[in-house]
């Protein structure tokens, strides 16, 4: 049988508050994975989380409270 599932199966946050969420597409047949096709995309340090995973959610949140301001540029 054929089956097919999507799953984040990495997420990232750097050092400004940026997420980084790889999506996993993946095609089994009888429970063995035989293709994935990724799928990412990136959270800004002040989108709407609304409609991100959970987990997606936490990390980001936590990402925010230990924001690091962007180096400044000398003039």
């Amino acid at each position: 049988m054929i089956t097919e599932d999507s799953v984040i199966d990495q997420i990232t946050a750097d050092e400004h508050g940026n997420v980084s969420v790889r999506r996993a597409l993946r095609v089994l047949r009888d429970g063995v994975v035989i293709a994935t096709t990724y799928h990412r995309h990136v959270v800004d340090h002040d989108a709407d989380l609304s409609g991100e995973d959970p987990r997606v959610r936490a990390i980001a949140t936590a990402a925010r409270k230990d924001v690091r301001p962007p180096p400044s540029h000398p003039r």
